[in-house]
C-alpha cells in the first residue's frame, strides 16, 4: 500500500504507541484522525501530525460505547472523504492475582470491576472499532487494512488474567477478520509488542523496571517507534494478513 494521501485512523492517539503510530503514518504522508478519550494530549498528538505535512484531525470518543464509535467513525469518514487503515491500540491494564492467600486466608482477588473495564476497552473496543472500521472500508471501496495491537501477554502473565485474556482474543479476532475480509480487499494483522517504554513503565519502581529490562534478552524495553515501525511495514507489505507480529526483544513469557 503506498501510503501518501491515505487515511489512517488510530485508537488511544493521545500518548504512548498510539501517538507514535500516528507519527510514523504521518511522516510516510498518510493523513491522520486521531482518536482517544483525552481531547488535550490528541490536539499535541494532532500539532505534532500536522508538523510533517499531512492533514491530521482530533476525535474524542470511548472506544467502549457504540453509538460513540459509530458517530466518530462517521465523522472521520466524512471529514477525510475516505477510510483506509485502522490501528486498534487503545487499551488499559487493571492488573490483580486472582485470588491472593497466605495461610489458607484469602487477601484479595480480581473484582468483577477490574475484570470488566479490562475486556470493555481492550477487547470490546477492539471489536467495535473494527467492525465499523471494516464496513466504512467496504462502503468506500478502496479495501483496507485493520492493524489490531495485542501483546505478549497473550501468552499468559501472572496478575493479568483480564489483559491475557483480552490480548488473546483480540489475537484470535485478527485471524478471523483476515479471512473474512479479504474478499473486500481488507488486510488484518496484529503486533504484539513485549515491555515497551510507555507511561504504564515509566509509573513502575526503578527496581521493577530493572527486573523488567533483565528478562528481555535485548536488555532493555522497546522504543514505541519499534513498534509504530511494525505498523508501516505491516501497512506497505500487501502480501501481510492473518498473522501476529511479536516485537519483544526476544522475550516469551
Amino acid at each position: 500500500m503506498q501510503l501518501p494521501g491515505k487515511v489512517v485512523v488510530v485508537t488511544g492517539a493521545a500518548r504512548g504507541l498510539g501517538r507514535a503510530i500516528a507519527l510514523a503514518f504521518a511522516a510516510r504522508g498518510a493523513e491522520v484522525a486521531a482518536l482517544d478519550r483525552d481531547g488535550a494530549a490528541l490536539d499535541e498528538t494532532v500539532g505534532q501530525c500536522t508538523a510533517a505535512g499531512v492533514r491530521a484531525k482530533a476525535h474524542v470518543v470511548d472506544v467502549t460505547s457504540e453509538p460513540d464509535v459509530i458517530r466518530c467513525f462517521d465523522a472521520v469518514t466524512a471529514d477525510f472523504g475516505r477510510f483506509d487503515i485502522l490501528v486498534n491500540n487503545a487499551g488499559i491494564t487493571r492488573d490483580a492475582l486472582l485470588v491472593k492467600a497466605q495461610d489458607g486466608v484469602i487477601h484479595s482477588k480480581m473484582s468483577l470491576a477490574q475484570w470488566q473495564a479490562v475486556i470493555d476497552v481492550n477487547l470490546t473496543g477492539v471489536f467495535l472499532c473494527g467492525r465499523e472500521g471494516a464496513e466504512r472500508m467496504i462502503q468506500c471501496g478502496h479495501g483496507g487494512l485493520i492493524v489490531n495491537i495485542s501483546s505478549i501477554s497473550r501468552e499468559g502473565n501472572p496478575g493479568q488474567t483480564n489483559y491475557s485474556a483480552a490480548k488473546a482474543g483480540v489475537a484470535a479476532m485478527t485471524v478471523v477478520w483476515a479471512r473474512e475480509l479479504a474478499r473486500y480487499g481488507i488486510r488484518a494483522a496484529a503486533i504484539a509488542p513485549g515491555f515497551c517504554a510507555t507511561d504504564i513503565l515509566a509509573a513502575m519502581r526503578p527496581e521493577m523496571v530493572g527486573r523488567v529490562k533483565a528478562a528481555v534478552p535485548l536488555h532493555r524495553l522497546g522504543e514505541p517507534a519499534e513498534i509504530a515501525a511494525t505498523a508501516v511495514f505491516i501497512a506497505e507489505n500487501e502480501f501481510v494478513t492473518g498473522r501476529v507480529f511479536e516485537v519483544d526483544g526476544g522475550l516469551r513469557l
